[in-house]
């Protein structure tokens, strides 16, 4: 399992998949770096050179933003908008969908646990609440 800017990418898959367990790095970049530095596409992960891993470790590196930065300008974009008291922001702040979904019903994922709100009709069931 070779490890590139730590992280164990998994060896017994082919270098385009492996390279896909780094945080930033989708099928289009894995695609793209390893055309760039001449990987054969059918190369097992395991199979890299020390100089195809350092290629690898220099382009990400140099060109893309990864796993620790990229998370940690992700936490300061939804900072940056929850002060600003953005439509966004807020929603964030109530941990509720930002992107226009609806949430009369469904958003359960964001909203948590359904909890009833309000008087309970039945006279037993009452009386067992008040009891607890």
């Amino acid at each position: 399992m070779p490890r590139i800017i730590g992280v164990e990418i998994p060896g017994n898959k082919r270098v385009e998949f492996a390279l896909q367990y780094i945080y930033g790095i989708g099928p289009a970049k894995a695609l793209e770096i390893i055309t760039k530095l001449d990987i054969p596409a059918d190369l097992r992960a395991d199979k890299l050179t020390p100089d195809q891993i350092g290629a690898i470790v220099n382009i990400l590196q140099n060109d893309i933003v990864v796993e620790g930065d990229l998370r940690r300008m992700l936490a300061n974009d939804i900072r940056r908008l929850m002060s600003n008291g953005s439509y966004r922001g807020m929603r964030h702040k109530k941990k509720l969908p930002c992107r226009g979904q609806r949430t009369k019903t469904n958003a359960r994922t964001r909203k948590g646990r359904k909890l009833t709100v309000g008087a309970i009709r039945d006279k037993t069931q009452r009386r067992l609440a008040a009891s607890n």
